[in-house]
């Protein structure tokens, strides 16, 4: 059977990806960012699994404000790459997995979530950004990817604790698919930033790292946490932190109940800032 050997948790801001593709990763301002992403660029060198379920929100370039899923899962073959207004970035197609993603949406609907299914749509830097900071500029991208958008733009947005029970599905799903593939959840997003308004360039240090203490050791507790706090206190587009609770909850710990060990913290780190926001990373080994 298929399983789940890590879950890997990272911002994914469109300036990192602008910073990679412009080549100025080693500037002073971002050389802070890219450090630490370079034991991740080596573990995942290690750790390259055949499929990676990336949890990602598209930013109104494949959907609109016309058509708002709340979750959408990808099972085409391949996925462009968007152009978000300044042409694609020079990075890869990201091949799918149709076979596993067309299993995940079969498991997850009979398991009483309603998912969207798109069989066509380009990805954009929620997506593409993530996997440049793991595995670098690269001709190919190194396994398969299936893309799972979460609305995080457009209220009303999912629950934490929604997000969290979803993982649980996935993690159900992957596990039932009758092939022996190495599975990586990754949960995109975040941190702390507003992008508008009055608290325009919010950036909450001590809310982050809480956060992140809490998706290791306490992430059914996380998950309880109520939109207003993820507003009042990491700002308008911190919402997009539920995210990281559906890759969260898809790690073997919490299937196993109260009393199970946290999985193996492998790297962590946060840094303020890059551009206008706060940047987390993760990496979880079940």
């Amino acid at each position: 059977m298929a399983r789940i050997g890590a879950s890997v948790y990272t911002s994914h801001v469109p300036a990192i990806g602008a910073a990679m593709d412009l080549g100025k990763t080693h500037e002073p301002y971002w050389q802070k960012v890219f450090s630490g992403y370079e034991f991740s660029r080596q573990w995942m060198k290690q750790h390259v699994p055949d499929v990676i379920f990336l949890v990602y929100n598209d930013h109104a370039t494949s959907f609109s404000l016309e058509v708002i899923p709340t979750f959408a899962i990808g099972t085409a073959a391949e996925f462009a790459v968007a152009d978000e207004g300044w042409g694609p970035r020079p990075v890869p197609k990201v091949i799918g997995h149709p076979e596993l993603a067309s299993h995940i949406a079969q498991s997850v609907i009979q398991d009483d979530f309603d998912l969207t299914i798109v069989n066509k749509m380009d990805v954009d830097h929620g997506l593409t950004v993530p996997l440049s900071l793991l595995f670098g500029p690269v001709d190919a991208w190194p396994c398969r990817v299936i893309p799972f958008a979460v609305n995080v733009v457009q209220y009303p947005v999912p629950s934490g604790r929604r997000c969290f029970m979803l993982g649980q599905a996935i993690r159900r799903a992957i596990e039932s698919f009758d092939e022996p593939l190495n599975v990586q959840v990754w949960g995109t997003g975040g941190m702390s930033h507003q992008l508008q308004g009055p608290r325009a360039g919010l950036i909450n240090k001590a809310w982050d790292n809480r956060f992140l203490d809490r998706l290791i050791a306490d992430p059914a507790g996380l998950a309880q946490v109520p939109h207003i706090e993820y507003v009042r206190e990491a700002g308008s587009e911190g919402i997009e932190l539920v995210m990281w609770l559906i890759a969260r909850g898809a790690m073997s710990d919490v299937a196993a109940g109260a009393g199970a060990t946290p999985p193996k913290v492998a790297h962590r780190f946060y840094h303020v800032p890059a551009s206008n926001t706060a940047v987390g990373h993760l990496i979880l080994e079940n």
